[in-house]
């Protein structure tokens, strides 16, 4: 059988894409599979988005156009579930969704799954009903897991899972050709990987001038802005990159201001972290010039980046780094740690710098490399924003997506139970 209808189902268990960016665990991932969405529908595909619902109030189908919606299952109780104690309600998502295509008359033969916990959904939809599975990872735990002291119990079963689909799936697509690396240094050397990267709304990003943007928010022209945005969690490095300003030659200027936006609401678990580095502020001094402005949206979000000398991505890791092409498409020049896909999206002395992670001396050396020189930090957010435009705009992800979807769809869809008779 030929299939050529343009349908396909976006997977993200955890990662909501019509959730409020910034929220319990909604951060790159989540911005990824929306823009992803939308940007395949405006090329004519039927685009739906799976993911699990998590309170009774939500809508279990959001409608983003015409092509392109939200669909919210249920899996386990309907709260909030951090994503390391999801894994065991997987089986009542899978029945969930099948029950969907039964109820709409609709089987997809091509489904695009994303986070270790979707590529198990995806391994078993191939399974039970032959659907061809692409896989994007966002995060390895092979490289995850040695970042941090306290490995949870899922640990084993995520790096089994890891390795099944590299060697399982249609294709892996790898968002930087760091990732790829070490997916085949450290998961498996079989599979077939492609490289398309991340992308980002290069309209949005960048239509905001940067004394507007200080009007905007109250800033003092004359003021040196440090930016952070992003999650509080250790693995961020927030920590490094306060400790660093605290070292900038600057420190004690009264034209420095320090801006660490985005997080949760109060109680959930980022606010341990939060707590944390706030008490490293007060006992640092810096409390007159830091400031929370809290979880940042989509549509304040251009106004931040364009306020900023410099935006800092002080990751332990990153596959990829969305902040950093965010900031670049705004021209502010980015220092981020020398890991993982920042190698990729930031080119060290000609978009910005990069420091070795944890590394508290390198970062402030950089920051204040950055904010000393302001006709160079002119220069890096100019080639910031013209790297951004050539490699890394949505409308361009979502062309290659399309490309590498379309070899799919068009072959002829095997019967699962020829594929998997010895599993």
């Amino acid at each position: 059988m030929i299939i050529t209808e343009k349908r396909i189902a976006l997977i993200s268990v955890h990662g909501d894409p019509a959730i409020e960016i910034g929220k319990e665990e909604a951060g790159g991932q989540n911005v990824y599979v929306r823009n992803v969405g939308e940007a395949l529908a405006k090329l004519g595909w039927q685009v739906d988005m799976f993911t699990r619902k998590v309170s009774a109030e939500q809508d279990s189908i959001v409608q983003h156009s015409e092509n392109c919606r939200t669909i919210r299952l249920e899996a386990g109780p309907l709260e909030f579930i951090p994503r390391d104690n999801l894994f065991g309600y997987l089986p009542e998502f899978i029945e969930n969704f099948r029950k969907f295509q039964d109820e709409n008359n609709i089987t997809y033969k091509l489904a695009h799954t994303n986070y270790w916990l979707s590529s198990w959904v995806g391994m078993r939809l191939k399974k039970l009903q032959g659907t061809q599975q692409i896989h994007t990872y966002h995060s390895l735990g092979a490289v995850k897991y040695n970042t941090i002291k306290n490995i949870p119990l899922i640990a084993s079963q995520r790096l089994a899972v890891e390795r099944e689909v590299l060697e399982s799936a249609e294709r892996i697509v790898a968002t930087s050709p760091q990732e790829k690396q070490h997916m085949r240094s450290l998961v498996s050397a079989k599979g077939n990987i492609d490289i398309i990267p991340c992308g980002t709304d290069i309209e949005r990003f960048g239509s905001v001038e940067r004394e507007a943007a200080r009007t905007q928010l109250g800033i003092d022209q004359e003021t040196k802005v440090v930016l952070y945005v992003g999650r509080f969690d250790p693995r961020k490095g927030i920590e490094t990159l306060v400790r660093a300003v605290n070292e900038s030659q600057l420190r004690n200027s009264n034209k420095l201001k320090l801006i660490i936006g985005g997080g949760s609401t109060p109680g959930n678990s980022d606010g341990i972290e939060r707590d944390r580095i706030e008490g490293i502020i007060k006992e640092l001094g810096m409390s007159e010039f830091t400031v929370f402005p809290g979880l940042l949206n989509q549509e304040s979000l251009p106004t931040y980046y364009a306020a900023a000398d410099v935006c800092v991505v002080p990751s332990h890791y990153e596959p990829f780094g969305l902040v950093a092409i965010e900031a670049m498409a705004s021209s502010t020049p980015v220092v981020a740690s020398d890991v993982g896909g920042l190698q990729f999206t930031v080119v060290h002395e000609e978009t910005g710098l990069l420091a070795p992670a944890q590394d508290v001396p390198a970062f402030a050396n950089a920051i204040d490399r950055i904010l000393l020189n302001p006709e160079w930090q002119n220069k890096l957010g100019e080639a910031a924003r013209k790297r951004v435009e050539s490699k890394f705009s949505w409308d361009g992800v979502a062309k290659q997506l399309s490309k590498l979807y379309t070899q799919f769809v068009q072959q002829p869809v095997k019967d699962p139970l020829f594929l998997f008779t010895s599993a």
